[in-house]
C-alpha cells in the first residue's frame, strides 16, 4: 500500500507538471519538451526486493519438490514415498539455503530467484513426464534415460546467469532427479545427469555465437555417450562379439538419442535466449556482441557531427575491453557500453573540446564559467534521453548516468574562481560593485549523475577520465603515462567516486596497468620521415674524361656495327 499510494503522488504531480509546461509553452515561455528520465517502477522494484516474496519463492519450490516426488513414486510402499519426499525436501531446503547465503546477483533480486528455482522445478517435472511416457510406451530401457535433456536447465543457467549458477542448477536437478527413479538407477542417474549438466555448463560459459550452442550440444551428448557406455545402458565392445549387428543397432539407436536429445536442448536454448532476456531483463554475450555494431543509428550520427567524440568512445572501449578482461569483468559490456557513453555530446557537439577544429572559434570564449559548465553537465541527461527514445539496453543507460559520478568539472570551477579572483582585486580599487559579484557555488559543478555501481561502470569511468586526460601528454613515455595514471585514480578515490563500485584495490591494481600497456602502444612515437627538400643531392654525372676508357669488347662491337651494310628498308639506301 505505501508504495501504491507513492506511485498515485508521483503521477499527480507529474500531470501537474505537464500542465505547467503546456501553459509556459502557450506564452511562449517553453518549448512544452522534457527530457526523457529512466527509473523503474516502483512498484515492480518493491515487488524485486521484497523478502516476503522470496520466501513464498523458497517454500513453493520446497512443497512442489515434494509433490512431485511423491507423484513419481506413486506405485511404490507409502513408507518408501514418504522417506523419498523427506530426503528431496531436505535437499529441497539445502538448495534454497545455498541461494540465499549466496551474494552474488541471483539472489539480489527475486525475478532472478524466480528464474532458478522455477527453472529448476520444470526441469524436474519434464524429467518425471518423459521417464513417465518411456516407461508407458515400452520403450526399451536402454534408451529410457537418453532421452532425458540432462543439459537444459543448467545450460540456461550457464548462458543467462554464469558459471556458479549453471553448476548450482546441474547438481540440484541431479540430486533431486535422482530420487524420481529406481533405487537400481539412482547412481547411475545422478552420475549422468551430473557430469551432462556440467559439461554444458562449462561449454557455455562464454558463449559469444549461437554456433557455440551447437557445439556444446554435441560434446554433451557425446559425454552422456561415454557416461552411458561406462553405467552399462550402452555396450560398445559387445559390438563386435556375437550378434554383432543386434547390438550395433542398439548402440546407433542409443547413440542418436543422446545426441538428438542434446542438439534439441541447444537449439530450444538458441531459440528462447531472447524470450528470457527481454523477460527477466539480462543480457548475454550473444546480445552484447549483436548491440557493438557501429552502423546503430547513434554510432552513425556520431561518426558524421561528432568525430571526435566517436574516436574518443573507441579508445575508451579499448582501454575498458581491455581492464575488464584482466579482471574477469564483462568485457564485451565495456566496449559495448564505452560506445555510447557520451551520445549526449551529440546535442551540443561544438562545445566539447574533441570535436573543435584548429583554429575555430571556441564557443565557450562567449559564455560565463558558469554557464559553460551547465552545458558540459547536461550531456549526460541528453544522453540518457537519447538513449531511452533509442531503445537501448537498461545497462547502457545506468553507465551513461554512472561514467562521470558526482564528480567536479575542474576547468570551469577554476575559471570561474579565477574570475570572481579577478572581480575581487577591482572591488577592492572601486571598480566594481560587491552586490554584483557572482556567486561560485561548487554545487553547480559538479554532475548530477550517480556513482558508479558495477565493476564494468567503474571501469569504463576510470578509461574515460585516462583516455581525455593523455591527450595532454608531450612526447608520453612509459612513465609518464603510468604516473598519469596513477594520480589521476587517486584523485578518484579520494573524491570518493569510487566508494559504491565493488572493484578492490587489487583490481584497480591490474586495471592501472592494463590502462598503461594499452595507452604505451596507442601513442607510441614514430620515426620522421624525410621530406623531398632534406634529401641530399643527386650524383652529378661524370665528365668525358673521368670516364673509364672503354673495354676491348665495347671496341670490337663498335667496329662491326659500323662495317655491317645498310639494309634495304634503311632510309640511306637509295630510291
Amino acid at each position: 500500500m505505501p508504495v501504491l499510494g507513492e506511485q498515485l503522488i508521483n503521477n499527480a504531480v507529474g500531470f501537474l507538471d505537464a500542465i505547467k509546461r503546456w501553459q509556459l509553452a502557450r506564452q511562449g515561455l517553453s518549448s512544452g519538451r522534457k527530457r526523457r528520465v529512466y527509473s523503474e517502477n516502483p512498484a515492480i522494484q518493491a515487488l524485486e526486493e521484497s523478502f516476503t516474496v522470496k520466501f513464498t519463492l523458497y517454500a513453493s519450490f520446497a512443497v512442489a519438490t515434494v509433490v512431485l516426488i511423491l507423484e513419481a513414486d506413486a506405485n511404490g510402499s507409502a513408507e518408501d514415498s514418504l522417506r523419498r519426499a523427506l530426503f528431496g525436501f531436505v535437499l529441497a531446503l539445502t538448495a534454497v539455503v545455498m541461494l540465499h547465503t549466496n551474494r552474488q546477483v541471483p539472489c539480489r533480486r527475486n525475478s532472478r530467484v524466480t528464474l532458478v528455482l522455477g527453472g529448476n522445478l520444470i526441469h524436474l517435472l519434464i524429467v518425471s513426464l518423459i521417464l513417465r511416457l518411456a516407461h508407458s510406451s515400452e520403450v526399451p530401457e536402454v534408451f529410457r534415460y537418453l532421452l532425458v535433456p540432462f543439459a537444459l536447465v543448467p545450460m540456461l543457467h550457464g548462458i543467462l546467469l554464469g558459471r556458479f549458477v549453471g553448476a548450482f542448477s546441474a547438481l540440484c536437478v541431479s540430486l533431486i532427479g535422482s530420487l524420481l527413479v529406481p533405487p537400481q538407477d539412482m547412481l547411475g542417474f545422478l552420475t549422468l545427469s551430473l557430469v551432462s549438466g556440467l559439461t554444458a555448463v562449462l561449454l557455455t560459459g562464454n558463449v559469444r555465437k549461437r554456433g557455440q550452442l551447437l557445439r556444446a550440444g554435441i560434446f554433451t551428448g557425446l559425454v552422456s555417450l561415454l557416461i552411458a557406455n561406462l553405467w552399462g545402458r550402452l555396450d560398445l565392445m559387445s559390438c563386435f562379439g556375437s550378434g554383432a549387428m543386434d547390438h550395433l543397432e542398439v548402440f546407433c539407436l542409443g547413440s542418436a538419442a543422446a545426441l538428438g536429445t542434446a542438439l534439441f536442448v541447444a537449439l530450444f536454448i538458441s531459440g528462447l535466449l531472447p524470450v528470457f532476456e527481454e523477460l527477466f531483463q539480462l543480457t548475454t554475450d550473444i546480445s552484447w556482441l549483436e548491440l557493438s555494431d557501429l552502423n546503430h543509428p547513434l554510432l552513425r550520427q556520431m561518426q558524421l557531427e561528432a568525430p571526435g567524440t566517436f574516436h574518443h568512445s573507441l579508445v575508451v572501449a579499448s582501454l575498458a575491453e581491455a581492464a575488464a578482461e584482466k579482471i574477469g569483468a564483462n568485457a564485451v559490456m565495456c566496449r559495448v557500453c564505452a560506445y555510447f557513453h557520451d551520445v549526449g555530446k551529440l546535442k551540443k557537439p561544438a562545445y566539447f573540446i574533441e570535436n573543435q577544429q584548429d583554429g575555430a572559434d571556441n564557443p565557450h570564449d562567449s559564455l560565463t564559467p558558469t554557464m559553460s559548465a551547465l552545458i558540459i553537465i547536461a550531456h549526460l541527461k541528453d544522453g540518457v534521453d537519447m538513449a531511452i527514445k533509442h531503445k537501448l539496453n537498461p545497462r547502457i543507460i545506468h553507465v551513461i548516468q554512472e561514467h562521470h559520478g558526482d564528480s567536479l568539472v575542474q576547468y570551469f570551477y577554476r575559471r570561474a574562481q579565477e574570475q570572481k579572483k579577478t572581480n575581487l582585486d577591482k572591488v577592492d580599487r572601486g571598480l566594481e560593485n560587491p552586490e554584483d559579484l557572482p556567486h561560485v557555488d561548487e554545487k553547480n559543478f559538479r554532475y548530477p549523475g550517480q556513482l558508479p555501481s558495477t565493476r564494468e561502470s567503474g571501469i569504463i569511468a576510470l578509461a574515460d577520465m585516462v583516455e581525455s586526460a593523455s591527450r595532454s601528454l608531450r612526447k608520453p613515455t612509459l612513465a609518464k603515462i603510468r604516473a598519469l595514471i596513477e594520480d589521476l585514480v587517486r584523485s578518484k578515490m579520494t573524491d570518493g567516486q569510487l566508494d559504491d563500485c565493488p572493484l578492490t584495490i587489487r583490481e584497480l591494481a591490474i586495471v592501472k596497468d592494463s590502462f598503461a600497456a594499452t595507452l604505451r602502444s596507442m601513442l607510441h612515437a614514430r620515426i620522421d620521415y624525410p621530406r623531398e627538400d632534406d634529401r641530399p643531392p643527386s650524383t652529378p654525372k661524370r665528365s668525358e674524361s673521368q670516364r673509364p676508357p672503354p673495354s676491348s669488347l665495347e671496341i670490337n662491337s663498335q667496329i662491326l656495327s659500323q662495317q655491317s651494310p645498310a639494309s634495304p628498308a634503311s632510309p640511306a639506301s637509295p630510291a
